[in-house]
């Protein structure tokens, strides 16, 4: 699936524009920086640059397609590493067969996979590979793990942010042991996991946080989980983290689509359907928001959803392996394991409502026995 996702993504790096002042979109200059890495160059090029990207490629065979799909994810990578070049960003391959003594050095060990080395940390990207997905990403990445929230604005962006799962703390200042190990603790999870702080009475004051406390936000969810038994340390919140990262709905987005993906429950996944630009497709996903709310501390339920908008090259490929029509809302169980989908439906949201959705969402354990 990673795969056939990525070969369709990369074509969006191949569209070209008009160029425009200001609009100037980039194509790749013809100039060679992704490195083909060995025992010999491997220390210099990971002490040379801020991150580096190793890509753990399969091997490339004299089959037309095989080299085809690798020239075209090489492509991705090159023009990442051009617009990113003045940023102290590169990117170097590794063979999973020719180079597994290295790769597991470096203990890189799913093909496929591109893994960014940053200071002390790796980190996997698991992410469509376009480029701008992937610049995206990494721009992210060099931003300070913990982001600080000074006043009443900055409060009210935090509070708009519903897709994503983020944490908020209240802590004396920067040089508090407390944030300190937040800090530290923040660094496991960039950029996959939001971090915040406030230094500001005030603000504090709005969230409801007393010194020292940490709040842990699920995506689409009105009100926070108060992290127990503050004071904390680093292992302490990333082991929080841990156990409440799966949230009950949570959005496929294209930084983040294979971890998502991967993370189902013996082999399923819920999946909602729903085009947030569209009248039927918005309500019907906030008729699955409330049941996200509604059903929030039930383990067995977790809903991935999909807005078809995010991922146009992927429309055909769903409509087609799922039998289903993307111009009206739709919502069913997909067994991750054969790519099938079963017990699907499609909604008139004037008819329906939390309790029928919630009641036509099928039964994945009891659907899925083999799963």
């Amino acid at each position: 699936m990673k795969a056939a996702c990525w070969f369709l993504a990369v074509f969006y790096v191949l569209v070209c524009y008009r160029a425009e002042e200001g609009l100037d979109f980039p194509t790749y200059d013809g100039k060679d920086r992704v490195v083909d890495l060995s025992e010999k160059n491997y220390k210099q090029a990971l002490k040379k640059y801020d991150m580096f990207g190793v890509l753990l490629h399969e091997p490339v065979t004299s089959d037309k397609s095989s080299q085809r799909r690798f020239q075209m994810i090489e492509m991705v990578l090159e023009l990442a590493a051009q617009v990113l070049e003045e940023k102290g960003i590169a990117f170097g391959l590794l063979d999973s067969k020719k180079d597994a003594k290295l790769a597991k050095k470096l203990g890189l060990d799913e093909e496929g996979s591109l893994y960014i080395f940053k200071e002390d940390h790796i980190i996997e990207f698991d992410g469509q590979m376009a480029a701008d997905v992937l610049v995206e990403f990494l721009l992210d990445l060099m931003e300070d793990p913990v982001e600080i929230i000074n006043n009443k604005l900055e409060l009210q962006a935090f509070d708009h942010m519903e897709e994503e799962i983020k944490l908020i703390g209240y802590f004396k200042g920067e040089d508090s042991e407390h944030y300190k190990a937040f800090e530290e603790a923040a660094e496991h999870f960039q950029p996959y996991v939001r971090f915040f702080a406030t230094f500001d009475k005030g603000v504090a004051k709005k969230l409801g946080l007393k010194l020292n406390e940490v709040d842990f936000y699920e995506p689409f969810m009105d009100d926070p989980i108060r992290v127990p038994d503050k004071p904390y340390t680093e292992e302490e919140l990333v082991e929080f983290v841990n156990e409440h990262r799966r949230a009950t709905l949570r959005k496929l987005q294209p930084e983040d689509m294979f971890e998502t993906w991967e993370d189902d429950l013996d082999g399923i996944h819920i999946v909602a359907f729903a085009e947030e630009s569209d009248p039927d497709g918005f309500e019907f996903l906030e008729i699955v928001k409330q049941v996200a709310k509604d059903n929030t501390d039930n383990p067995d339920l977790s809903i991935v959803w999909i807005d078809p908008d995010d991922f146009p090259l992927l429309i055909t490929y769903w409509e087609k392996t799922f039998k289903i029509d993307l111009f009206k809302p739709q919502i069913g169980v997909v067994n991750v394991t054969d790519v099938s989908i079963s017990q699907l439906s499609s909604f008139s949201t004037k008819a329906a409502g939390p309790a029928f959705v919630f009641i036509c969402i099928p039964d994945p354990f009891t659907k899925h026995p083999t799963a």
